[in-house]
């Protein structure tokens, strides 16, 4: 079956022009700029087949499809909260065509059997294209040499206290970590030491649960800036491939470089660290706790800045979807979490709106550079030949975030009575219409995603 996708204006690579997306199967047969609209240079056009559906993009931006290289679908062992079938319909609601998942959930994926498996369940269910991260412990160096590198984005390490008791705390786990694998590091950096100094602070009155808004100063700048040091220094030392998982401080962004190519280090933002600050816990309180926590409006402002300049390579969600019941209490009870999936790229779409960057800088964060920087085969870019995974956003389409329109297993959002000016009108995966204005349309699920390391785009 061929699509056509016409009219609309197309972001990709650097510039946005009107035009045609023509697919054929699965792929992009051909990318057709409209009269007047000079040819991308690295694109070419080739001949199309029958057309036999076209979607009318009149007003509306064609955009890759989302690469979230950053979230907990819960599945196994946690689906109360979410599991990988709801939580893709949540993507593909949102424009994310594809995730990578992460390894805390029971049994946490530390095993080439728990891998797998995960492969398994995926292929049945997700709406969209899947990986997940191998986890490292202090004590299972030994199976990287085993991973199938084609598969899986990379491995993640939890430097600091975090969800999920995958702590890896030993200097020479780390040093053999960082040494073994020529895989991206994915690395959580919070100085646990540091944490707990500042909880028996936070409890020495007597008051053994504190108020949320004390949750940055428990997990505080200092716990995120000394634990990502740590990080870089491991990276630069055994010329590791690193990535560091939610960037929440401006200090820590003095670690990065600037510029738009993508080095051995890098960094990233997520939606939350983005769009909410410290301020936000007297409306939101525990729905925005998330670790590494919300923190003040400067880190924000520097985070923001940091989109343009580089020393910011992605945007993912880290996308943790609590029940609400399991948000209760203050800085120790309260889980650390929030869902964001469905919202992600109406969010930056807002920030864009407001000046913060371009809709050209927001698809390479949200879409080239995930897979650039992971080395995803023939997707994040809209080019002839790729796979056909999309996302048709309209502009100046109010809508209002209600539990009647979150798709997430747990039911809420901290996004719940805010209205968006952009709406995603459809998602294409592989070529198929996944989701058409409101709808998810049955029968259309994702692949699993291939990598090619060390030979990104």
């Amino acid at each position: 079956m061929s699509i056509i996708i016409k009219g609309g204006t197309i972001v990709n690579e650097g510039r946005s022009f009107r035009g045609d997306v023509v697919v054929e199967g699965e792929t992009i047969a051909a990318i057709r700029p409209a009269e007047g609209e000079p040819r991308p240079a690295n694109e070419r056009s080739s001949a199309a087949g029958d057309e036999e559906r076209v979607i009318d993009a009149t007003g509306c931006y064609v955009l890759p499809g989302i690469i979230d290289s950053h979230v907990h679908f819960r599945e196994p062992g946690l689906t109360e909260k979410a599991c990988i079938e709801t939580e893709s319909c949540a993507a593909a609601a949102g424009g994310v065509t594809t995730y990578f998942d992460m390894p805390n959930t029971i049994p946490q994926t530390t095993t080439l059997e728990a891998l797998e498996d995960k492969f398994e369940r995926a292929a049945h269910v997700s709406r969209v294209n899947y990986s997940f991260f191998f986890g490292a412990t202090n004590d299972n160096v030994s199976l990287f040499s085993r991973l199938d590198a084609t598969r899986i984005p990379g491995i993640k390490v939890f430097m600091g206290s975090s969800t999920g008791n995958m702590l890896v705390d030993r200097e020479q786990s780390l040093q053999q970590i960082f040494a073994a694998t020529r895989l991206p590091i994915m690395a959580h950096c919070e100085d646990t030491a540091i944490i707990q100094r500042n909880l028996a602070e936070a409890t020495a009155a007597g008051d053994d649960d504190p108020d949320v808004r004390l949750h940055p100063f428990i997990r505080s700048e200092e716990a995120c800036l000394r634990s990502t040091q740590k990080a870089v220094e491991l990276a630069k030392r055994f010329h590791a491939r690193l990535h560091v998982a939610h960037i929440s401080t401006a200090e820590e962004l003095d670690l990065f470089t600037t510029g738009r190519d993508l080095g051995p280090i890098t960094a990233e933002a997520t939606v939350g660290h983005l769009y909410f600050t410290l301020l936000d816990y007297d409306r939101l309180g525990t729905r925005i706790k998330v670790n590494p926590a919300i923190k003040s409006p400067v880190d924000q402002f520097m985070l923001r800045e940091a989109l343009r300049d580089g020393r910011i390579a992605t945007i993912a969600t880290d996308h943790a979807p609590h029940l609400l019941k399991q948000k209760e209490g203050g800085c120790v009870r309260a889980a650390s979490g929030m869902p964001m999936v469905q919202f992600s790229l109406p969010a930056m779409l807002e920030l864009a709106d407001q000046g913060v960057l371009s809709l050209e800088r927001l698809v390479q964060l949200m879409a080239h550079n995930p897979a650039r920087l992971f080395g995803v085969v023939g997707r994040g870019m809209l080019r002839v030949g790729y796979q056909a995974d999309m996302v048709i956003v309209r502009p100046h389409a109010p809508w209002t975030v209600s539990p009647e329109n979150i798709l997430s297993r747990c039911g809420w959002s901290p996004l719940e009575g805010h209205e968006f000016q952009w709406r995603v009108e459809h998602t294409l995966c592989n070529g198929h219409l996944v989701y058409d204005r409101g709808q998810l349309l049955p029968g259309v699920y994702g692949q699993a995603v291939k990598f090619a390391h060390g030979h990104e785009d």
